[in-house]
Formats: structure tokens, sequence, C-alpha cells
């Protein structure tokens, strides 16, 4: 039977890396169909040929170039758009994968235990007070000030007894995000018209206002918490045996939580100085991932990134078309397909554990 069970477990970690390979390709390939789709439709039209040719073009891998209109609207408002839904998308999914790998929940997400609105305090914050003293960066470094202390306290008041507690995770979510919609009431309370829009747009999460250099702002939080995340794979495979044990096997946890916090509230920040505030594309994308090919990091981390950023490209497709001519936020579309998801993962764990704890 031992010889069995050890010629078995080859068997069984191939077919998973089989598994974690085709499930990239889809994610890689769904992603690039998405892509194109976002890029070619809307009020004005640009077939897919049209926009792999002018991509080219641009490129100069041949290709050719559109008319003018075509040219304008694919590369000023399109692309942008894209390129901008790909970032948020991909630091919203990473970014929810690192949560619940650091605290060993399923549930844990920037959105659900108000990470996303700590950030948004500080963008909406730095609106209404007219901060300007980092330039363009602004916003972003009040974003990643905020969101990082947002992650601080939900990492202390949410650990009991060495292990988070689902009750405390979500009840400190509650207590956060009624904190951050409070201030972010206060500043609007003190705003001015125009201040007031621009804050709306935060509160509801949109990329209706995406620009190439709007893009070039978020790029290099997003590169480096994307690029720096899947290094701390195999600790987090680690520590899901437990905090002890993975202190015998060589992981500093404390550090490794503390590098971990960073990244999610680079990635976090990130995406909610560009966009707003979009909750639950970082709890919904890992754990179908996870359900399809189980809890291993090395392919849940870069996943999560594929999966949030294909997410984000479909949502912000169907928010441009489904009630066109007008938009729905895209935070709001988000909250709207995610909290039933989120309720049926609160009775499966519920059911699982006989309890809440």
């Amino acid at each position: 039977m031992t010889a069995t069970a050890s010629d078995a477990l080859p068997l069984k970690l191939t077919a998973r890396r089989g598994r974690s390979f085709v499930l990239t390709l889809a994610l890689s390939a769904a992603l690039l169909v998405g892509a194109l789709l976002s890029a070619g439709v809307g009020a004005y039209g640009i077939p897919l040929g049209d926009v792999l040719a002018s991509v080219l073009h641009r490129a100069g891998l041949g290709g050719h170039s559109l008319d003018r209109v075509g040219e304008s609207v694919l590369w000023n408002v399109r692309l942008p758009r894209v390129v901008l839904a790909l970032l948020v998308g991909s630091s919203l999914g990473c970014a929810g994968a690192l949560m619940q790998g650091v605290f060993g929940n399923p549930l844990a997400e920037p959105g659900v235990i108000g990470i996303s609105s700590g950030a948004a305090v500080g963008a909406v914050g730095s609106i209404a007070l007219g901060l300007t003293f980092l330039g363009n960066w602004t916003i972003t470094a009040c974003a990643f000030v905020s969101g990082l202390a947002t992650v601080l306290l939900v990492y202390v008041l949410s650990r009991s007894g060495g292990r988070t507690e689902v009750v405390t995770l979500i009840l400190t979510g509650i207590a956060v995000n009624a904190f951050a919609g409070a201030l972010i009431g206060l500043f609007i309370f003190f705003a001015d018209n125009a201040q007031i829009s621009q804050i709306t747009f935060w509160q509801l999460g949109s990329l209706a206002q995406a620009t190439w250099p709007k893009v070039l702002a978020v790029l290099p939080c997003a590169a480096v918490g994307l690029l720096l995340a899947p290094f701390w794979s195999r600790k987090l495979d680690l520590l899901a045996l437990g905090e002890r044990p993975a202190r015998h096997l060589g992981v500093d946890v404390e550090r490794l939580r503390l590098a971990l916090v960073l990244v999610v509230a680079l990635l976090t920040a990130a995406a909610v100085a560009v966009a707003g505030i979009i909750s639950f594309v970082g709890l919904l994308v890992p754990h179908l991932l996870r359900m399809a090919n189980g809890p291993g990091h090395r392919f849940l981390v870069p996943g999560s990134a594929l999966g949030g950023a294909l997410v984000l490209v479909a949502g912000d497709l169907a928010a441009r078309t489904v009630a066109a001519p007008a938009e729905l936020p895209l935070g709001v579309l988000t909250a709207l397909l995610g909290s039933p998801f989120f309720f049926w993962l609160l009775r499966r764990t519920r059911r699982r554990q006989g309890g809440w704890a």
C-alpha cells in the first residue's frame, strides 16, 4: 500500500502541473480575446482585424493604420482603458490571493475587509483638501499610506489566539468600511462641486477617465507588486500548514506577513488610485481558481492576476455596452455580481465548519 501511495504522488503532481498549464493557457487566450473585443466594441465599432492591424503597424510589424477617427478612438480612448483594466484587474486579483494566503482564509479580500475603502479615503482626502505635494503621484501616495494603515489595522484586530477568525475578519471589515464611508462623507460635505464629482468617481469605481498618463502613473506600483508577489508562493504554501510548522521549515512568519502586507497595500492603492473602489474581484477570482486547481500558490498567485485582469476587462466591456449609450459604474457592476457569490461562499464555509468559527 505504501509503494502504491508513493507511486501515485508523482502522478498527482504531474496531473496538477498539467492542469495549471492548461488553465494558464486558457486564461491567457481568454484575456487576449477579451482585450481585443473591448478595444473594438463600442459606439464606434472597429473590426478585430483592424485592431490587430493597427497594433502591429504601431509596433513596426506590418499591418496598416486606420482612418483618422478610428486611430484616435482606438489609441486615445479604447486602448488606454483596456490597459488600465488589465493593470487594475491583475492588481486586485493578485492582492486577493495574497490576502487569503496571509490570513489563511478564503473570505479575505481587500474590498470585503475594508482595505479598498481605506485606500479610497486617502485618494478622496487628497482631492478634497487639494493636496499636490507630489504632483501626479499625490493621489497614489495618499491611497498607499491609508491603504497600508488599514491593512495593518485589520491584521491586528482579526487575529486571536494565533489565527484569524472569520467572524472577526468580517466584523472588522464592516467597521472599517463604515468608518471609511463616514470619512468620505465628511470630505464630500466640505468639498466644492468640482471635487464632489471627482469623489463620486472614486466611490462608484470606473475606468471612464482612463488616459495614457494614468496608465503610466499606476504602472510602476502595479508592476512592482505583480513581479514581487510570486516570489512568496512557496512560503505561502508552507504558511498554509500552520505558523508553527512553517517556522520549523525555516519561514520567518512575521517578516513574511509584513512583506505581503506591503505588497497588498501597494497593489490595492495602485488600483484604487486610478479606478476607485472595485470590490469582490480579489475574492471571486482566487477562490474559483482554488476550486479548479487546488490551493497551491505557485499557480494561484499569477493565475489570480490573469483571472482578475480577465474579469475586469470583461466587466468594463459589459459596463460600456449593457446600458448603452449610458455607462454603468464598474464598481457597482462587480458588487452586484460578486455579492451573491460572497453569500454562497459564506454559507459553504459555514456548512463545512459546522459554524462561523
